[in-house]
């Protein structure tokens, strides 16, 4: 055997190595990913989210919903509906997080899209080989470092689309040059040289402007790669998703034809081959060319790309949903009331963000006024209740044993605070958020409304004044509302209008105790002014207060305070 040979067997036997290594190392990979999904399964996710993350995960949701009713980002703040979506984030790709989001933003209102929804999670639920297949598949696509892919994708329909016919001429101009090099090489090659360098300079600038869509076209193809695979699990329960996703992924092919020279044009990472096919995109332009030869093709695909993304992510979202059901520890499907007037009856409904939740039931068809004092669990109780409203509409899981209601638009005002950028203060900030719950109440359609202290922002004379008329507004057929308060005149002027729950504490062994449990009628505790003499205020001053409220009780007017001598010489100071 010559030397020749044995090298050639070497370097056979070098590649076949290396070769096995990749496969091992994949197939490693592959099993702790599998090991990771199977220990996840029915948790809550530990991933951390920066701020930049869930607004590049907004995005998407506000593209698609734009123009129809959406969870407005009020009442996504008040209800804390960012830790709700992490609780919920079980996905595994950009598309999957994305269409989440989308979904627990956008309130459905047909009970057989629902179905639909619920039929796909609980396929997904059951069927544990075929789910974990599915996210094998879906993991490839991955979530980009800096934007999500639909950040991405959306960003070529904002490329500027260019005929690509003047790079055709520098490349026809640099293969005139190598012929004239080659029939008259004293001047040919300083004209090669020259169209070569113009050629370059060409290149680079124009690179600096295509080079942020590089990544996009790498993402569409990612998708359309996932889609095919996904076809090719014949999983006959997805056939009407994986269906969409193959045609729309045939589509790309004629772009995926023409990507190699412009994703892989990058000698980084790419070995000997990508080295070379930079210096030759560099000179001949071929990159550029095929660039925008796709970018004409995409014009025509652009809702291709939107089937491509949306269907992923219902599957992804999907088995997100059944991960979540999997975690609590009850859940319910809601029942949905026809008709436009607004009814709702929940039994044993408790908070899905709280670790040890007190549940409560309540059947209420108009407005409840809730009153209790701080920490007594008005505001949780008024979150849970529009937190289900919208888990029944959107995911179709209610931590509840029993959920009954309209389909409900749900709108907040709860956790607001002083716009200091626009110069408003908290009243205003306050006013303007009523305002739109009011505005909504008049389109006639069922809509739940939570009101967490109205019109705190204010005195105590026009606060109840205004706050009675606005709650009196909002008395309507086809209105849920409920409002906390800390006004107990409140439960007396709408008294008939607006039935009456309440929240109470008990003192026991200097120690305040709640129990977290709706009671009906209105608060008749007064253990504020008992709290301050649990923790020490002067006995004169906690029995003045005392008196006080006793006396208004009786006679409805406050008694004036008079001027004392020795309080004001220190005598009275607690």
């Amino acid at each position: 055997m010559t030397d020749s040979m044995i090298t050639f067997f070497v370097i056979v036997l070098l590649i076949g190595l290396f070769a096995l290594i990749l496969l091992f190392e994949r197939r490693s990979q592959r099993q702790m990913f599998l090991a990771r999904l199977r220990r996840n399964w029915g948790t809550i996710p530990e991933r951390e989210y920066t701020y930049e993350e869930l607004e590049r995960i907004s995005h998407y949701a506000k593209r698609k919903g734009a123009g129809s009713f959406m969870v407005d980002d009020t009442t996504w703040n008040d209800l804390d509906m960012d830790s709700v979506f992490m609780m919920l984030n079980q996905t595994v790709s950009s598309c999957g997080e994305d269409y989440l989001y989308y979904v627990l933003r956008k309130p459905l209102f047909d009970s057989d899209e629902l179905k639909k929804r619920d039929e796909l999670v609980e396929y997904f639920r059951s069927h544990r080989e075929q789910r974990e297949a599915v996210q094998m598949l879906l993991h490839e696509i991955g979530r980009p470092a800096n934007m999500s892919i639909s950040d991405y994708i959306f960003a070529l329909k904002d490329v500027q689309r260019k005929d690509p016919l003047i790079y055709i001429l520098h490349l026809l101009a640099v293969i005139a040059a190598i012929g004239c090099a080659v029939t008259i090489p004293v001047f040919g090659i300083f004209i090669l040289l020259g169209v070569i360098a113009w050629n370059v300079t060409t290149h680079v600038r124009a690179m600096g402007k295509v080079e942020p869509y590089l990544r996009s076209f790498v993402c569409l193809l990612q998708l359309a790669s996932a889609a095919e695979k996904l076809g090719r699990l014949k999983l006959d329960a997805l056939n009407g998703y994986t269906q969409a996703l193959v045609k729309s992924a045939k589509a790309m092919n004629v772009i995926r034809r023409k990507s190699k020279v412009v994703v892989q044009r990058n000698g980084v990472g790419e070995g000997i081959e990508g080295l070379i096919l930079t210096y030759i995109n560099l000179v001949f332009l071929l990159d550029l060319i095929q660039f925008y030869s796709m970018m004409k093709l995409f014009g025509g695909m652009e809702k291709d790309a939107d089937v491509l993304m949306e269907n992923i992510g219902i599957l992804d979202s999907a088995i997100a949903i059944a991960s979540y059901r999997e975690y609590l520890t009850y859940y319910c499907l809601p029942e949905f009331v026809p008709g436009k007037e607004a009814y709702m009856e929940v039994r044993d409904l408790y908070h899905p963000l709280i670790a040890e939740p007190v549940a409560n039931s309540i059947t209420v068809s108009g407005g409840v006024l809730v009153t209790g004092s701080n920490a007594s669990g008005k505001s949780t109780f008024l979150k849970n209740v529009a937190i289900n409203a919208i888990f029944a509409q959107t995911i179709y899981t209610c931590t509840a044993q029993y959920y009954r209601a309209n389909m409900l638009k749900v709108l907040t005002s709860m956790a607001l605070r002083d716009n200091l950028q626009g110069g408003e203060s908290y009243y205003i900030v306050e006013i303007k958020s009523l305002k739109r719950i009011l505005d909504e109440s008049r389109k006639k359609e069922p809509m739940l409304c939570i009101v967490d202290e109205v019109l705190r922002g204010t005195n105590t004379i026009e606060r109840i004044a205004a706050s009675s008329r606005i709650l009196r507004f909002l008395d309507h057929p086809w209105v849920i509302s409920f409002a906390a308060t800390h006004d107990i005149e409140l439960s007396y002027i709408l008294d008939g209008i607006y039935e009456n729950y309440h929240f109470e504490e008990k003192i026991l062994e200097n120690n305040v105790v709640f129990d977290y449990l709706l009671r009906e009628g209105r608060a008749v505790s007064r253990n504020a002014i008992a709290l301050l003499e649990m923790i020490g205020y002067d006995e004169k001053l906690v029995g003045e207060a005392r008196h006080a409220a006793a006396v208004f009780e009786k006679s409805g007017v406050w008694e004036h305070i008079l001027a004392d001598k020795e309080h004001r010489q220190g005598d009275g100071v607690c």
